[in-house]
């Protein structure tokens, strides 16, 4: 990307204050992570910045510090990037909805998985924990590990049926598309009630 995504601007808040609002809307507490001298923008007093414990181990590391961060608080919690400017608030109840006894629930399109969308019980950090210290640090091969739901875009196709809550921003031409895109439906993508 060339520079942090969480400072993108985007209608008027930085991509990860816009992301922590949605989520937000949905699920309490927020916790963010960051790796240990990420520089983070400001965030609302009721989100708890954490860091990880383990530098340079990618987002495995990440969701060890959130769910460690959330042990014994709740016990399902929704996993999402900073960088998803389309995130809905009924996509994020419909994860949540879909994982029903499982330990994960992980939406997959066209056979990718996206770990960093989906929803998981607090128990599996032991997993995780583990998959850490064996540097096993692939979210696909964590999420395997785990008795998981897969979910596909027929499940969620009445509440995000064009999976703006997938797209991400990894290069300077997908945030000039996002930022495009918000022009072209400024109402629609930015109010969430």
């Amino acid at each position: 990307m060339g520079t942090p995504k969480a400072w993108l601007p985007i209608a008027g808040e930085t991509l990860l204050a816009r992301v922590v609002r949605v989520v937000g809307s949905v699920v309490a507490p927020v916790v963010v992570v960051a790796a240990p001298r990420q520089a983070i923008p400001p965030l609302p007093a009721h989100v708890t910045l954490v860091r990880d414990e383990t530098e340079g181990c990618g987002p495995l590391a990440g969701l060890v510090a959130g769910l460690a961060a959330l042990e014994g608080v709740c016990e399902t919690v929704y996993v999402s990037a900073c960088d998803v400017p389309f995130v809905k608030p009924d996509w994020i109840r419909r994860v949540l909805s879909l994982l029903g006894e499982a330990a994960a629930c992980v939406p997959s399109v066209n056979q990718r998985l996206h770990p960093l969308a989906a929803a998981y019980r607090v128990q599996v950090l032991p997993i995780a924990r583990q998959h850490l210290a064996c540097q096993r640090f692939r979210l696909h091969d964590w999420v395997a590990a785990l008795p998981t739901r897969i979910i596909s875009p027929h499940e969620w196709a009445d509440v995000d049926p064009q999976m703006r809550s997938l797209w991400n921003i990894n290069t300077p031409e997908d945030y000039q598309a996002a930022l495009r895109e918000l022009e072209r439906e400024p109402e629609e993508l930015t109010n969430f009630s």
